[in-house]
């Protein structure tokens, strides 16, 4: 396992007209590797601004949002309407999905270090800390952040605001300690972690009566409510001939879990060499086309996490396989899935509108 130095903690970023469409099957929040996405261009930024700092892996903790739809059973996206043509024609409507956000990234970073130079990422060196999250915050300000356009952070009573940096201590006790102290930070709202778990139960769950079933089907079939009769507490009928109807797979207090997109896989076994492929938006590197990668996740309160680890999702490639999707290191403990949070265990039709 990586160790990270310190975190860049960017808190409370107002995002207008992010990317509500997170892949082709999904909505309702931009994907994971939208962030990742940012993160490794917000480095390349910083680099040229002459902070050495490497951007390992990113958390994402949402405070707000509000999908441009129209509201009622079936929904449909709040679309534009563009300028007429050059013949006075009216122009076609490209249908896309905005929503407004309210997020703290949370960034693991390291220190690119020359050879022979000291090292700054140490305690006491909190000036140079402070000038680098300062830095980072005007870079990411006029940056895109899941297409989205960055507006001021408002202030928030008894929260930091403002970009800050603070250093992961070496032993594990004191950056549990360090992590109890920060996650306060970012309540009330709820980070978005890795529940490949639940995906795997789910295939085994479908297997036992559709031996055939696949990850899609199983995808799928945790991707909605699938609602039936659900027998008493005794088994025994009620006694007003009233049947109880509910999904037994999400019962109450089982969480926030939605499908999200979490990478992609090659469509061709090798990569296309640098400039072959026409129009392709960078000609001096191979290209490779590629399709979206599904996984299961989940929203959970940042009080809920126990380490740095469970919040972070990292950018993971295999070229042989031709995989690269972003993996998060939450691991779910019993006494997290009993006790779920009460704003989790409502039944909020808004909780679900990923899909």
């Amino acid at each position: 396992m990586t160790q990270h130095e310190a975190i860049l903690v960017l808190p409370r970023l107002r995002i207008q007209n992010a990317n509500a469409i997170a892949s082709p099957l999904t909505h309702g929040f931009p994907s994971v590797t939208a962030f990742t996405g940012l993160m490794w261009a917000l480095e390349r930024k910083l680099t040229q601004a002459g902070v050495p700092l490497r951007l390992q892996a990113v958390g994402v903790v949402c405070h707000h949002h509000q999908e441009q739809v129209t509201q009622g059973y079936v929904r449909s996206f709040n679309l534009t309407r563009n300028p007429v043509d050059k013949d006075g024609s009216t122009a076609a409507i490209v249908e896309e999905g905005r929503m407004h956000l309210e997020i703290t990234l949370v960034l693991a970073v390291s220190e690119k270090r020359l050879a022979g130079a000291p090292p700054a990422l140490v305690q006491g060196n909190d000036d140079q800390l402070a000038d680098w999250a300062r830095t980072a915050g005007e870079t990411l300000a006029g940056m895109r952040v899941a297409g989205g356009s960055v507006l001021p952070s408002r202030p928030v009573p008894g929260k930091r605001v403002r970009p800050w940096m603070a250093l992961v201590p070496d032993d594990a006790e004191a950056a549990a300690t360090e992590f109890r102290q920060w996650r306060r930070q970012w309540l009330p709202g709820f980070a978005l972690v890795g529940r490949d778990d639940l995906l795997a139960e789910r295939l085994q769950h479908l297997r036992e009566t559709q031996s055939e079933a696949t990850l899609l089907d199983a995808w799928l079939d945790a991707a909605r409510f699938n609602h039936q009769p659900l027998p008493s507490a005794d088994g025994s009928p009620t006694p007003d001939g009233k049947v109880a109807w509910g999904d037994p797979l999400r019962p109450k207090g089982s969480g926030w879990v939605v499908p999200i997109p979490v990478g992609y896989a090659a469509l061709t076994p090798q990569a296309h060499p640098a400039g072959t492929v026409r129009n392709a938006r960078d000609a001096t590197v191979p290209l490779r086309f590629v399709e979206s990668v599904y996984s299961l996740g989940k929203w959970v309160s940042p009080h809920r996490l126990t380490s740095l680890t469970e919040l972070l999702w990292r950018a993971e490639t295999d070229d042989a396989q031709g995989l690269y999707r972003c993996r998060n290191g939450y691991r779910p403990s019993p006494r997290s899935d009993s006790h779920s949070d009460t704003s989790e265990e409502e039944d909020d039709a808004d909780a679900y509108d990923y899909t």
